[in-house]
């Protein structure tokens, strides 16, 4: 089948890619021709597993990059807007990038087409889009709108796409379906992991997706509903994690207890520095836009919002519990991403805490296996980056674990400490047990777990001392 996708970002470059590892005939559309240069000459500008592979084995074959959104819509079947939807200043997503598109599209309509919000979007989204085809110029029965939600987490967004948990089509009619049945039928049927080039499997996948028809409003809600569900299981995470450490119970025990759960499960509970990147974030504000616009106060949300913000200021407390001052400190720092696997520094609970500790005075020595590049353009000159964890830690007052990445989970700490100034470890991901960290000489400060020193130092140390609250 031929395909278009309109967006060359993180859904649209990842959705072009693996369409084309099913078989289809996909045109990737953008008119930012430095990252058209890019992609044409085999570059990847993103950090996501498995996606240079995918560019490589099917750029020029079943993969096209192009400029021209009017003629690959009149060669193609199914037209897929995956461009960016940024929070306006209220809070609503901007929907101004997917109106300038339809208004585009519109005059390359002759025979059937099937137009897909592939973008995250509000509800209503798909009627407005109908409107704004129709009214420059297209006949209302060469079209048909669908829904098809993305479930892409950064770092593992080609292995989410070929192997999902469930794959979202949301379309009015049985046309429309048919379509995306047999866009997708690959995946539903088994086929593509039967396949001998297939992407490795993961462990968790499920053995075939289940393919869910709603409504194209039932699934724009389902988009923005799952996103806020996940947020709030982080943010309640975190909220216990705070109990956890005013009574002095360690998190990842009570994490282990409700995770066993099968109506609860364990994924989300992670308690850290709280969530970040593109999504999450700004699904939280237009989720709550969209209620409000309607009618309901969604308190909730704002509950979550709150508790991920708080969730910073409390780890730089611990950190001015670890230093008693920041002024003229000079600290590592692990990880700028907002998550580990990807290079997005989107909203990076990393970045925010790093420019905090800037205002504060103290001197920062950064690494990050991906993002460097990317933080570099926004932290400048402020921050020195370095080339590996060890010289990040070179003669640091103290080091800050920010980013899951799992390199940072097998550091060589006896070589840590003896790079670090003074041994002490400030871990907002909880990478490390409290118990080893003191064993091997590092006073280790965590989230809902309370705060481990050497022997010989904590028999000296008032337990007021270690306190962050």
């Amino acid at each position: 089948m031929r395909v278009t996708v309109v967006g060359s970002g993180y859904v649209g470059l990842v959705t072009g890619a693996c369409f084309a590892e099913l078989g289809h005939y996909v045109v990737v559309v953008d008119n930012d021709q430095s990252k058209l240069s890019a992609l044409r000459e085999g570059e990847c500008p993103i950090h996501e597993q498995f996606l240079p592979e995918l560019l490589r084995r099917h750029h020029g074959d079943r993969l096209m990059f192009s400029d021209d959104l009017q003629k690959s819509v009149r060669e193609s079947v199914a037209v897929f807007i995956a461009v960016g939807t940024p929070s306006a200043d209220n809070g609503e997503a901007d929907l101004s990038y997917i109106e300038s598109v339809a208004r585009e599209i519109s005059g390359a309509i002759s025979d059937y087409k099937v137009v897909v919000e592939k973008s995250t979007v509000p509800v209503y989204t798909s009627e407005w889009i109908r409107k704004i085809i129709v009214r420059n110029g297209a006949n209302p029965s060469s079209f048909d709108i669908a829904s098809n939600p993305e479930f892409l987490r950064e770092g593992s967004a080609v292995t989410d796409f070929l192997f999902p948990d469930r794959i979202v089509v949301g379309v009015e009619n049985d046309r429309s379906a048919t379509i995306l049945r047999e866009l997708y039928e690959p995946l539903t049927s088994g086929l593509y992991s039967r396949q001998p080039y297939s992407v490795p499997i993961p462990t968790t996948a499920h053995a075939l997706p289940r393919l869910i028809l709603t409504s194209t409003k039932s699934a724009e809600l389902i988009k923005h509903a799952s996103n806020a569900f996940l947020a709030t299981k982080i943010s309640f995470i975190n909220a216990v994690a705070t109990v956890c450490e005013s009574v002095g119970a360690d998190v990842q025990q009570v994490c282990d207890g409700l995770g066993t759960d099968s109506r609860i499960g364990p994924r989300f509970l992670n308690p850290g520095v709280g969530y970040g990147g593109s999504c999450f974030p700004k699904d939280l504000s237009a989720f709550r836009a969209v209620a409000r616009e309607h009618g309901y106060e969604f308190r909730l949300l704002d509950e979550v919002m709150r508790i991920n913000e708080d969730q910073r200021r409390r780890f730089l407390k611990k950190v001015r519990s670890a230093l008693w001052t920041l002024r003229g400190k000079h600290l590592g720092v692990l990880g700028l991403a907002f998550k580990g696997g990807t290079d997005d520094i989107r909203e990076s609970p990393a970045i925010l805490i790093i420019r905090a500790l800037l205002q504060e005075g103290c001197a920062i020595t950064a690494y990050d296996p991906a993002a460097t590049e990317r933080a570099r353009e926004v932290l400048h000159s402020n921050v020195t980056f370095s080339a590996n964890a060890y010289e990040a830690a070179a003669d640091a007052d103290a080091l800050l674990l920010l980013t899951d990445w799992e390199e940072f989970e097998s550091l060589d700490l006896p070589r840590l400490a003896r790079e670090l100034k003074y041994p002490i470890v400030i871990d907002g991901r909880n990478l490390y047990d409290p118990q080893r960290m003191a064993d091997q000489g590092f006073t280790y400060y965590s989230v809902g777990r309370a705060p481990t020193m050497p022997d010989h130092l904590a028999s000296s140390v008032p337990k007021e001392y270690l306190e962050t609250r």
